[in-house]
């Protein structure tokens, strides 16, 4: 793949664009969300070149535009995911959408949905899968197929395991578990299958389709069938350059052994057990590229496939083991970065942008690919102008929250993390420093920046109505 900016692709983007129908008068394209939970930005082979095997999500980043940097905002519940999929269907940032969070059904009833608004424009709408919204799944498509909650009911042997010199209890590939296998068929199988339903189902109409593909994969219990653990012998698999076997504000920032998702491993981390960790998530992450793939195969084949626009991503990353840390609930890159893969008529194929941007930027963008103009309420940004080049941004900073206790903001290059409970900052240059190893906030010479960035998040939380009060936390960053 290669990096551009938006403007070199300026007279490309304009040229498909219109070629694609997406000038005034064409026939509106169908959309397909491809949507992961718990993958990060390292998740696809193509865009990581981590050792993990996707060779059908790499064939779809050959013909998409992928937004490198890719954020998820936050949340203020452990489940990052609740927060994340709120947004993404109300198109609320993040403490509008807790605003709304309980209230999801009758959002859903005044037409203040993603999905409500694509149906309302003619579209033929489907769910499969993930849901874990207050809203009601059923009401909200048109057609729906096993929605559903947020994880795979798990067991006590998935937790603090592996422990050096005692039994592993967990076979992620034993079927009597139960999890992902319940049922019978492993659910992201089930998933696809239902997608392959889907699309032959709307061949037969002549509305054009909104499919909301939305897999449990790759969060834990991390089940998959033993051919795709085959694929990483756990020798073989390597330890993270950003390991530590403790995180030293791990508590301070609401990510210690109370917390579910830290639990799944010992503390403090092992090298063993990351790697055990790691082998069993990117089995799971190549178990659902075969998924994938089977829709995407079956996509080239059905009706209206060259006026079909794709979206892959995942509503927030996972650590697995980075930092020592296991879970999604803190600020650095593998837990905030996702993939975001935009493939359609009029994206520019194999083209990497570093532009920031939000992944709920997906309603925005699909609503004017429907020809809907953007409601009043949705705050995140249609991601077409950057396509056709006519803007470089819409982002100058991007903003990350965790209940009260973690405050982020990243901008040209430099991150700046702030732990309140315990008046801790962390300044990172992650342009230069990917994997967030060297915290540069006690350097003085670093003072200035650290003040700058510290407005900057001061300016995000008024904007985005974040009552965090930080001036009291930290008085000598003002």
């Amino acid at each position: 793949m290669m990096f551009h900016s938006p403007r070199r692709l300026a007279l490309f983007g304009l040229l498909t664009l219109c070629l694609s129908g997406l000038c005034r008068g064409a026939e509106r394209p169908n959309i397909v969300l491809l949507l992961a939970d718990d993958l990060t930005y390292q998740g696809v082979h193509a865009l990581s070149n981590e050792p993990v095997r996707t060779p059908h999500l790499d064939r779809l980043a050959a013909r998409a535009t992928a937004f490198d940097r890719c954020y998820n905002m936050g949340s203020w519940h452990g489940a990052v995911c609740i927060a994340s999929r709120t947004m993404l269907n109300t198109g609320r940032s993040l403490w509008h959408a807790q605003a709304v969070y309980d209230a999801s059904e009758q959002e859903r009833q005044a037409g203040r949905w993603w999905s409500e608004y694509l149906r309302k424009a003619g579209y033929r709408t489907y769910l499969t899968g993930k849901w874990h919204v207050k809203a009601s799944a059923e009401r909200a498509f048109d057609v729906v197929s096993h929605v559903r909650p947020g994880m795979p009911l798990d067991t006590p042997d998935a937790y603090n395991r592996p422990v050096e010199g005692q039994p592993d209890p967990w076979s992620p590939s034993d079927r009597s578990r139960g999890g992902y296998w319940e049922g019978g068929r492993h659910w992201s199988e089930v998933v696809a299958e239902d997608a392959i339903e889907f699309l032959q189902d709307a061949g037969r109409h002549p509305q054009p389709y909104f499919l909301y593909i939305a897999f449990n994969a790759p969060h834990d219990p991390r089940q998959s069938p033993q051919e795709f653990l085959d694929l990483y012998p756990p020798e073989e698999v390597p330890v993270p350059v950003n390991f530590l076997p403790v995180y030293p504000f791990q508590e301070a920032m609401g990510c210690g052994p109370t917390l579910r998702d830290e639990r799944l491993a010992p503390f403090p981390r092992t090298e063993s057990a990351v790697r055990v960790h790691r082998r069993e998530y990117f089995a799971l992450i190549s178990h659902l590229d075969a998924q994938i793939g089977r829709i995407l195969d079956a996509l080239a084949q059905s009706p209206g496939a060259d006026n079909t626009w794709i979206i892959f991503t995942s509503d927030h990353g996972l650590s697995v083991g980075q930092h020592g840390l296991l879970g999604k609930q803190n600020q650095y890159e593998p837990s905030v970065r996702v993939p975001f893969l935009l493939a359609g008529p009029g994206a520019a194929p194999g083209v990497r942008l570093t532009t920031p941007i939000y992944m709920q930027d997906v309603v925005p963008t699909t609503l004017a690919l429907a020809g809907i103009d953007r409601p009043a309420h949705v705050e995140f940004q249609d991601l077409l102008p950057i396509l056709r080049g006519e803007r470089e941004s819409v982002y100058t900073s991007i903003y990350g929250a965790y209940l009260q206790l973690q405050r982020m903001v990243s901008c040209e290059g430099w991150k700046l993390i702030v732990y309140p409970q315990a008046s801790a900052v962390r300044l990172y240059h992650v342009e230069e420093d990917p994997h967030e190893l060297h915290d540069l906030a006690a350097d003085p010479e670093q003072q200035p920046r650290i003040k700058r960035l510290f407005a900057e998040l001061l300016r995000l939380q008024e904007q985005l109505d974040d009552r965090l009060d930080l001036r009291e936390a930290f008085p000598q960053l003002l």
